[in-house]
């Protein structure tokens, strides 16, 4: 019932939405006579993806465009009486435009972003608090800087990490070294449960697999080089597709692909590749062999 098209003109004399639409609307309207009357929304194409989300989700007004290109997401913030207008009746404007992108997009209004950045606020602060063993006020500073996870800050460069405000050099070397301690807990933790879920150690010979990866392999059944090797590469890194819904003022979310086993990870194609293949290499190591008895039998 409705479609949105992205257009752009590589002729900077030509204004790409205008040549679509036509004069009065003529040609746009050929072609929503011959679809039996499909609306049809011609949105300006462009490079900036921020941009183009904006352009797409027109008529509602757009806030706020947060992009995560890693899991190719993105968080649109939109006012609360635009909130029913971006989303669209069942849903239809959103997914058109998560199709235009290739993208998952979230839209939450700005209220709803606000609880969201709190939360999560929170959550990182009580994490370093614990982790580091370091007061409150310390790990609210940590989180403001834009730190999220230990591995930032055990891996960042030492002068920036004593740069920040009311750090020095001692302090900053110190939080290091914590991270680091914290991080090797961590490692070891998963490393006990992964033998005990009984995944060889072969698995963890491999590249880009982590010990809290291997855990997660054990936990879907996957405990040997064989096990491992039979995985489709999707089947191992697809990552998870997921549609935001609204019912009744509720937002819910519908799984339409289960994704990979590590899908939650941010492995590459490549990377799973890579795993794939190191897991199979036993495979072909095996085949010389194999041919040398068959070829004694038959000579016997």
């Amino acid at each position: 019932s409705r479609a949105k098209i992205g257009v752009i003109s590589r002729d900077s004399s030509i204004d790409p939405v205008g040549a679509c639409v036509g004069m009065k609307g003529s040609r746009v309207q050929a072609v929503v006579q011959e679809l039996q009357g499909e609306k049809i929304d011609i949105i300006p194409w462009s490079e900036d993806t921020a941009t183009f989300v904006v352009n797409a989700l027109q008529p509602a007004t757009v806030s706020r465009v947060v992009i995560d290109e890693e899991e190719s997401r993105i968080e649109v913030v939109v006012p609360d009486d635009q909130l029913s207008l971006a989303i669209g009746r069942r849903g239809q404007n959103v997914r058109l435009t998560s199709q235009l992108t290739n993208s998952a997009i979230d839209i939450m209004t700005e209220a709803e972003a606000s609880e969201k950045r709190q939360k999560e606020f929170a959550e990182r602060s009580k994490m370093f608090e614990e982790e580091l063993d370091v007061d409150e006020t310390l790990s609210q500073l940590l989180v403001a800087e834009g730190f999220s996870e230990l591995e930032e800050v055990a891996y960042i460069d030492m002068a920036e990490l004593a740069g920040i405000e009311g750090f020095d050099e001692e302090l900053a070397e110190e939080l290091q070294s914590r991270a680091q301690e914290a991080l090797e807990r961590r490692e070891e933790a998963s490393r006990e449960a992964r033998r005990a879920l009984g995944v060889e150690d072969a698995l963890a010979e491999l590249p880009h697999l982590t010990e809290a990866m291997l855990v997660t392999l054990g936990k879907a059944g996957i405990k040997t080089l064989d096990d491992l090797a039979d995985l489709a590469t999707d089947e191992l890194i697809a990552k998870k597709r997921t549609e935001q819904r609204r019912r009744d003022g509720q937002r819910r979310e519908r799984a339409e692909d289960k994704g990979g086993v590590l899908g939650d990870y941010g492995l590459s194609e490549e990377q799973g590749n890579e795993i794939i293949m190191a897991a199979r290499a036993h495979w072909f190591e095996d085949e010389p062999a194999n041919e040398e008895a068959a070829d004694a039998d038959s000579s016997q």
